[in-house]
């Protein structure tokens, strides 16, 4: 089935992005969201981000006037629609009642993506009646119109057509989908940012380094190396290469590398009052005499310089 007409439910910051890169790539777009001022706040954030999504490139009809904002819900117009991109806040009664919704007015065939960060779609399809085999988590990374990933994640009985059509779909709009195939509390991406995350509060919360110098730790070693390779195949590297060099690497710093786990179990950040409050100082520090808009603004042509020299490396991929 051709996807020409996506409705996206929600219009928070992911659902606004999304909105932005369904336009860019020439599809029409229904929108719904309850809140006061949404639909003059996404326009406004629209017109925002379109210079950059004009840099990176529009597809055939890209159009910034090809959505419509038709209120409060999609009621009246789930039969128009063949895709379903939904950013309702991550409450559990809240997604359980709209998916029942969705489910409910959509055609039975088209697929129900659900933009949750960390709540598996299993959790919130006990009222769709009609055909929960097509839901399935979306999970894209922040934001959507830059962030190439999207999680794809299916819940035990979402139907394999299902999970196929949704990364061919997420591949048309020059994304980089990847499909995990097991249901995981916060999936995988965001599972592995707090990971390191966590670290970094515990360290800059315990005076061990300040919050620019934590940030300079990534951004000029892991996060420049893992842009390029990802972390297992930089391991790979690092061991020597060729089909050995991995498992050599993990040998040679194996014991290592589980003493400075069990140290961090040890001094894992603890999120209470002095902990919160030390680590929030240090990084008002960082940002003293720094503007936000202005360092978002930096982010944003940075990323999208970064993914176009990697498109021009990996020959579009």
């Amino acid at each position: 089935m051709a996807i020409q007409t996506v409705g996206v439910v929600g219009t928070g910051v992911i659902g606004a992005s999304w909105t932005g890169l369904f336009l860019a790539h020439g599809l029409r777009v229904l929108v719904s969201d309850p809140a006061p001022g949404a639909e003059k706040k996404l326009q406004d954030f629209l017109e925002g981000i379109w210079p950059t999504l004009q840099s990176i490139g529009l597809k055939p009809n890209a159009s910034l006037s090809n959505y419509t904002f038709v209120g409060a819900s999609m009621d009246g117009h789930y039969a128009e629609v063949d895709f379903i991109q939904e950013n309702a806040p991550e409450r559990l009664d809240l997604k359980t009642k709209l998916l029942g919704e969705i489910d409910a007015a959509t055609r039975p065939e088209v697929v129900i993506a659900s933009s949750s960060s960390g709540i598996p779609s299993s959790q919130f399809i006990s009222k769709c009646a009609k055909n929960p085999g097509r839901v399935l988590i979306g999970h894209p990374f922040n934001p959507p119109h830059l962030m190439p990933l999207v999680e794809v994640v299916p819940h035990p009985k979402t139907d394999k057509a299902s999970v196929e059509q949704a990364i061919a779909f997420y591949q048309s709009l020059d994304r980089n989908p990847v499909h995990i195939r097991q249901e995981v509390p916060g999936f995988a991406a965001n599972r592995l940012q707090a990971a390191l995350c966590n670290e970094a509060y515990s360290l800059v919360s315990r005076g061990i380094l300040s919050a620019q110098d934590l940030d300079a730790c990534v951004t000029t070693s892991l996060g420049p190396r893992w842009a390029v390779t990802g972390p297992l195949l930089a391991n790979a590297m690092g061991g020597g290469g060729g089909s050995d060099g991995f498992k050599h690497l993990l040998e040679h710093l194996g014991p290592a590398s589980q003493s400075w786990a069990q140290d961090m179990q040890k001094h894992a950040f603890q999120w209470d009052t002095a902990s919160l409050d030390a680590l929030s100082s240090s990084v008002a520090e960082e940002l003293k005499l720094k503007d936000i808009k202005d360092l978002e603004r930096q982010r944003d042509e940075q990323l999208v310089e970064l993914f176009r020299m990697r498109r021009s490396k990996t020959g579009g991929k």
